[in-house]
């Protein structure tokens, strides 16, 4: 089976009835895809071992050094790891010992999804329009706090979060290269 991207079966725009909107600020909604799910954990190797067996997935890369942008968003980050299965990908993440107690069991259980765009400029301008839209004044934000800047880790990966108004968090990511190498 190939894995083909939902942009992959976009038609000709020029021909159909609902073309696919592109924004002068160059942000392109067509070429936006998951990239991965990230939940909080008190018990990391609990959780891994539970991905793999119930979804089959396998240990892409593990961490354990973060930068100063994880850190001031995640105080007492420890360790993260990437799991796939299939096209899912899971970012599976403990902090210290201070936020080990689980969440109450009515709460929503993941801290960010992710959302992968084709290139620097895209990631870019969704940056800029992310500005330009909460900075219009016509949304109230359960979080109104502004998108992070933009960084780059050390494999070049670029990214930034913003909320959106009910305080899910999105990540925006842009890998120079697909998917960087794994980490065992």
């Amino acid at each position: 089976m190939t894995s083909t991207r939902w942009d992959d079966h976009v038609a000709d725009t020029s021909t159909t009835t609902n073309p696919v909107r592109t924004h002068a600020d160059g942000a392109n909604p067509a070429r936006l895809r998951f990239h991965h799910i990230a939940v909080q954990t008190c018990d990391l190797d609990a959780s891994i071992s539970w991905y793999e067996e119930f979804f089959g997935a396998e240990v892409a890369w593990t961490l354990d050094r973060f930068s100063d942008l994880s850190m001031e968003r995640l105080p007492g980050l420890s360790g993260l790891a990437e799991l796939t299965a299939g096209e899912l990908r899971f970012h599976l993440f403990t902090r210290g010992p201070e936020h080990g107690a689980p969440p109450p069991a009515d709460t929503n259980q993941f801290q960010h999804v992710c959302v992968e765009v084709a290139s620097s400029e895209e990631l870019r301008s969704w940056h800029a329009r992310w500005h330009s839209v909460h900075d219009s004044g016509k949304y109230a934000f359960t979080r109104d706090v502004p998108a992070t800047d933009i960084v780059v880790d050390s494999d070049g990966v670029e990214s930034f979060y913003a909320y959106d108004t009910n305080g899910v968090e999105f990540e925006f990511t842009h890998l120079p290269n697909g998917r960087p190498e794994t980490e065992n």
